[in-house]
């Protein structure tokens, strides 16, 4: 694992600057079946409240897209790999599944992404 010079929390003291692994970015892509938009955004809407308040989530939000009807993005950054992990496998993950799963147009693509540039 590389580690850089990048901005950290740490209990108590707020951010700070010091070596440490860099956040991790996910972006998950979701779509609706046709009919199925509405169930789908509600439910991707109560997993967002849900999982801002998820160990190591530093932002979680939800977009629609304008130029795909039906399709809906999440735009995560976590403190680490065991954090996203942990959101994976909580229980609003799968009440998501369980609300509009029958409603998703195929598997939501997730992708954990990699900075090539700063």
């Amino acid at each position: 694992m590389i580690k850089r010079w990048c901005p950290r929390t740490s209990p108590g003291s707020g951010l700070e600057l010091g070596w440490g692994m860099p956040n991790l970015d996910v972006v998950a892509l979701i779509t609706a079946k046709p009919g199925g938009e509405a169930i789908v955004e509600e439910a991707l809407k109560a997993l967002v409240a849900a999982s801002r308040g998820d160990h190591g989530c530093i932002s979680y939000d939800l977009f629609a897209s304008d130029s795909t009807p039906g399709t809906f993005v999440t735009i995560e950054k976590w403190q680490s790999q065991e954090d996203l992990d942990a959101h994976m496998a909580s229980s609003h993950i799968a009440d998501v599944i369980t609300a509009a799963g029958d409603h998703f147009d195929g598997f939501p693509a997730i992708h954990t992404l990699r900075l090539l540039e700063s």
